[in-house]
């Protein structure tokens, strides 16, 4: 049986780089529908950057296996222009940590992380091929809204008060 620990790590550290570009690279492979180019890598972490995901308004969790292997990640920055209010970024599962509850692990502590943030509520945004991620959010109590803050590249976003 998998077994993980989830606590926060800096989003620059040691490794974070190349999960990066795994998580963008299936991010392509599973919406465009082909493998991104390099050119698009960087532009998306230029456009998006990662970096973000950092204290004071920002928070990286990391999920490690026994053997401190990285399984999975999940970010979260307040959204400056909607108060009280954060969102979900990079929640990536890696093939080896997938299937054993992993993706609620990081979901439930991205939440807490958020409440610690002083968030109210958090929001996130998702495309019509990630099946999995739309299940998880509706099965966690994330309701289909419209789109916030700039993002509109996706096909769904989800929002769900923190109680």
């Amino acid at each position: 049986m998998l077994t993980w620990t989830i606590k926060a790590e800096p989003v620059m550290g040691t490794g974070v780089d190349e999960v990066m570009r795994e998580y963008f690279s299936e991010m392509g492979r599973r919406v465009l529908g082909r493998p991104g180019t390099e050119a698009e890598l960087r532009a998306v972490l230029v456009e998006d950057p990662h970096y973000v995901l950092s204290p004071p308004d920002g928070e990286f969790l990391v999920a490690r296996g026994d053997e401190g292997e990285f399984l999975g990640c999940a970010g979260l920055r307040m959204l400056r222009g909607a108060p009280e209010t954060a969102e979900l970024k990079r929640m990536y599962v890696r093939p080896a940590g997938r299937g054993a509850g992993l993706g609620r692990g990081l979901l439930l502590a991205v939440e807490q992380s958020a409440k610690g943030l002083g968030a109210a509520r958090i929001v996130c945004e998702t495309n019509t091929q990630l099946t999995e991620a739309r299940a998880l959010y509706t099965r966690h109590g994330y309701e289909e809204t419209g789109p916030y803050e700039g993002h509109g590249k996706a096909d769904h976003w989800y929002v769900k008060v923190l109680s």
